[in-house]
């Protein structure tokens, strides 16, 4: 155990001294949303070429020796030993009900569904959900802080990596029951197993997106927050407050401009007026037509 508390450490203290040497490589004025851009594009592509050279290779040779049944087992498996995280983490929100599904759900699977390797709860109405310590600290009020790009990882919050590292030393089996190496080689499968059933969807994202950084930020950060707010995030106003702000549509700019002044919108209605007259029409029709259309006459 101490040995994993050790590699715990030595990874925070290594991505302190990334995050460090990150910021101090950003040129021009920071991305409110995303203020360490310049070391996250960085740590991107090189999670990147990770995956192109290794993950990815080892997923489709994956998918190719596994049969459906087998690989949708292991994916079966690790979900199981994930709701043993989902469960504490919900007990640390409050969430009574739910952490009574998932308890109820990890027994099932664990038992009739032979370890984790069957679903049979989902058939018995009993859904999985997804809590983590980073959505524990949300619950409580912990600011999120600045997006951050992991190495081999990937997408993070500060947050979120403070709640990993409570998940993987408190919460999870992989790393609570094992070895430091039999974690690693555990998580190795298991991230494997995730890739693997990724790879239609990555796919289509090179050939589609043309900054694949910002797809892949924006989209995880609005997940996050779908997940933080369990499907129903903060809407940030209402139709009945837009409508209701009566100064929202006052622009004194607007309301002020010559053109747009009463006397210049009368004086460009006689020159309108004027200018569309027949020419073969006479002087007392050409008078009758401007007197029925003058603005002048109309208060």
């Amino acid at each position: 155990m101490n040995n994993k508390n050790n590699f715990l450490l030595y990874c925070l203290l290594c991505i302190t001294f990334l995050l460090s040497s990150g910021c101090t490589t950003i040129e021009g004025p920071a991305n409110p949303d995303d203020p360490l851009e310049s070391f996250n594009r960085s740590m991107f592509t090189f999670n990147d070429n990770v995956d192109k050279y290794a993950f990815k290779p080892a997923a489709q040779g994956y998918n190719f020796i596994m049969p459906s049944f087998a690989s949708k087992g292991v994916s079966n498996f690790f979900s199981n030993v994930d709701d043993i995280v989902v469960f504490f983490n919900q007990l640390l929100q409050f969430k009574l009900a739910e952490a009574a599904s998932t308890s109820a759900r990890f027994v099932f699977n664990s038992t009739f569904g032979l370890l984790g390797l069957i679903d049979v709860a989902t058939h018995m109405d009993l859904p999985k959900y997804n809590e983590d310590f980073g959505q524990t600290l949300a619950v409580w009020g912990v600011p999120s802080g600045a997006y951050v790009v992991l190495p081999f990882i990937g997408p993070r919050t500060i947050r979120d990596t403070a709640g990993l590292a409570v998940d993987w030393t408190y919460f999870d089996p992989v790393f609570n029951r094992q070895t430091l190496q039999q974690s690693l080689v555990t998580l190795t499968i298991k991230y494997i197993d995730i890739r693997a059933g990724l790879l239609k969807a990555s796919n289509i994202l090179d050939e589609t997106v043309p900054d694949r950084y910002a797809f892949v930020r924006d989209a995880w950060l609005l997940r996050r927050e779908f997940l933080i707010y369990d499907g129903h995030p903060p809407e940030e106003f209402s139709d009945e407050e837009l409508f209701e702000d009566d100064d929202l549509f006052k622009d004194d700019k607007v309301l002020n401009d010559d053109l747009l002044s009463e006397p210049a919108m009368k004086s460009n209605m006689k020159i309108t007026v004027k200018g569309n007259k027949p020419k073969d029409s006479s002087t007392n029709n050409k008078a009758d037509t401007t007197e029925a259309v003058d603005p002048e006459n109309i208060e």
